[in-house]
Formats: structure tokens, sequence, C-alpha cells
């Protein structure tokens, strides 16, 4: 099968020298990305290569310069370390990668999502207005889970949308945003939230033997009513049946900020004998994915598989460890676009979705000015992978 990357027909014109800056927590995805851009644009062919508006086109590395030094209050500085003139600049954040640490005042501070943030801003206001343009590249959307109001609340996702656009960015990319509604706090400016559906489906089909990929043998599970267009999604593109639990809270309680969860109801038919895939955005303590597998098992499921684009797993993995030993779980599914702890990546449970070629590819093509039209939506691709997968033509 011919490789994709060459049938991205990226003739136009770029709007400028392209520049990527990855803040710290954020370096081993960025320097995958850059990987494949220079490999890309090293084979690309074009006859306008030597012209003056693809000057530094073809490049040893596309990652610019930059730091943000701490002083020993715990104070700092965004520094840029060359030029970012006319450059169409595009900046990756990871403002969940919680092993970065720094002094202060003496004592160790592991960096927060605040501090994540803080320093993206710091970056923009290094660039100085230099830049032709800048895109942000924020796969775990800062606040998002602070989406809405629903009593005397502050409004942060919004709040900081509208704080980077102020500094001057033009576009900012995100992975499955808790909800996309969020966009509405910047109406006039570019806002994007990308579905990883297609490397689950390839993750599952590389990593899993026996797949049946039909509504008799295979379901998709919404762990909860917020989460459900992306599972009617998969179901759709996949052709499978998909099933729902809601969270029944009591609300004369509050536990840890929030209502009690009494328990997980199901709408659907009978999962018995079948496959499931459980599908959200997230894995935060992970709780709500492993009780929706245990009641799945309990209704004679077969095999579990959970599918969430963010692995926080902020109680650790233990649990997890548990249910993968105990058999309510068979695989977990989760993207590199966050930090993952090395004991993740060495459990026999976890499968790692490597996110970096599909960052790269909307990078190159809207460097290009081109649509992303079909990269937004993987449709195409993912027929053509299961076509594959099912006339036994597919291999890793």
């Amino acid at each position: 099968m011919a490789k994709r990357e060459e049938k991205r027909n990226l003739e136009t014109i770029p709007v400028g020298s392209l520049g990527i800056i990855p803040l710290e927590g954020c370096r081993a995805l960025g320097e995958k990305v850059d990987y494949y851009l220079v490999k890309w644009r090293t084979e690309r062919e074009s006859e306008h290569k030597d012209s003056l508006a693809f000057a530094g086109y073809q490049r040893d590395s596309y990652i610019l310069g930059a730091k943000v030094p701490r002083f020993g209050s715990g104070e700092a500085k965004g520094i840029i370390l060359e030029s970012v003139r006319g450059t169409d600049l595009y900046l990756l954040v990871d403002v969940a990668n919680y092993s970065l640490t720094y002094s202060l005042c003496g004592h160790e501070n592991h960096m927060s999502p605040d501090d994540h943030f803080q320093n993206l801003k710091r970056i923009i206001a290094a660039v100085g207005g230099k830049a032709r343009r800048i895109t942000v590249i924020m796969p775990y959307l800062y606040e998002s889970r602070q989406h809405k109001r629903t009593s005397r609340e502050s409004l942060d996702c919004a709040l900081a949308l509208q704080e980077m656009v102020a500094m001057g960015v033009d576009n900012i990319i995100t992975f499955d945003a808790h909800d996309p509604r969020v966009q509405n706090a910047i109406p006039l400016h570019g806002f994007e939230t990308v579905q990883p559906t297609y490397q689950f489906i390839k993750g599952l089909l590389q990593h899993v033997d026996n797949l049946e990929l039909d509504s008799n043998h295979m379901m998709v599970i919404s762990p909860d009513e917020g989460g459900m267009s992306r599972a009617i999604y998969m179901a759709n593109v996949i052709g499978l049946d998909m099933g729902m639990f809601y969270k029944r809270r009591d609300y004369t309680r509050v536990v840890n900020g929030r209502n009690p969860i009494v328990a997980h109801e199901f709408l659907g038919t009978s999962v018995e004998g079948k496959d499931m895939i459980i599908i959200d955005d997230m894995i935060s303590s992970g709780e709500s994915a492993l009780e929706v597998a245990a009641e799945l098992k309990k209704r004679k499921a077969n095999r579990v598989f959970i599918c969430a684009t963010f692995g926080l797993f902020t109680n650790g993995i233990e649990r997890f460890d548990k249910a993968f030993e105990d058999g309510i779980i068979d695989k977990v599914l989760t993207t590199n676009l966050i930090y993952q702890t090395p004991e993740l990546l060495s459990r026999e449970w976890y499968i790692n979705c490597d996110m970096s070629k599909y960052i790269a590819y909307i990078i190159d093509t809207l460097n290009h000015d081109a649509s992303i039209s079909d990269l937004l939506d993987p449709n195409e691709r993912i027929q053509t992978i299961l076509a594959r997968y099912k006339s036994g033509d597919f291999e890793d």
C-alpha cells in the first residue's frame, strides 16, 4: 500500500518558515513530530523548492531553541534563543506532565497544569508579535474539566482560551476536548478538537488477536452520558451497536467536592459473549472505567478493552494491575499526548497509541495553508484499515 505521506500533495506556498517550540514537558513528543517533518520534506519533490517563498523549507530540524529558566524564588521568564521573525510558529505544551520539577526557595516543586500554562504564556510573550502566525497545540486542554458554570464558579478553560487569543495566538489545536463547546469563548478564532479514534482502532487491530468486527461479537460502550458522541462515532465507523452507562449519584452528600456515585446503570442490548470497547476522553483515577468494566463482566461480556485519549492515572496503576489479574480488563489503550510513566509503558495490559505522526500531518498541512478536513474526520482511513484487516492484508 502506498505511503500516506506521499499522497499529501502540498504544492501551495508555505505561510512562513516553519518553526516548532515544544515546551519542556512536551519535548519527547516534539522530537518525534520533528523527525517526521524532516523526513517528509526531504523526500517531497516540489518544483518550487528552490524559490524564495520556500526559503528554509528543508532543514535538519524545525525545533527552535527556547527555555524557561527560574529564579530561586520560583519566578521565571521565557527566552527564545533564535529569531522567530516571519515564522509560522507551532508551540507544543503538555499541561499534564507532573514529572518536571523546579526549585522553589530550596524546596522541590512538581509542575502543575498552572505552571505549564504560565510557561506557555511566557514563550508567547517572548515571541513579541514577531511571528507571522502562532498555533498552540495543547493536546490536553488546560482546565477543560471546568468547562461550564453550575454555581458561583470560575470558568477557567474559557478564560485561558481568551487569554491566549489576546496574546496573539491564531489557532488552538487540542485533542478530545472534554466539552468542545468551550470554543464558544473564542468564536472568531481557530479552535480544532481532534479525535484519536483511528489510532485506537489501529492499536486494537495490531495488538489483539481474533477480533470479530461485527455487531454480533463486539460492542462500543460509553461509560457516561457525556461521552456519547465519541462512542456513537466509533460504533458507526466500525459498524457496531452501542451501549451506555449513566451514573446514579447521591445528591444529598458531597465527598471530595462531588456527589458520590451510588451505582452505574446500563442502557443497551445484551453484552453476553461480546468483546467490549469502553471509550472515554480520559482515565483520571480510573475508578469509573473499572466499575463499568466490572459491571460488563457481571453481564457476561467477553473481553474488555478500555480506550481513553489521556491516561492520567492520578491514583497510580495498581488497581489496573489487579483488574487485569482478576480478568476484568484485557487491554487499556491511551495516547502519548501526555506524560506516560515508565511503569505504565512496561505493563502487559497497556497499549500505547503514538500520535506524533498525526500531529506532524496537521502541522505540515497547516503550514501550507491546506485543508485538514480529512485529518479531522478519519472515516476513510478507518474504513481502509478495517477492509485490510478483514481481508488478512493487515500487518503491524
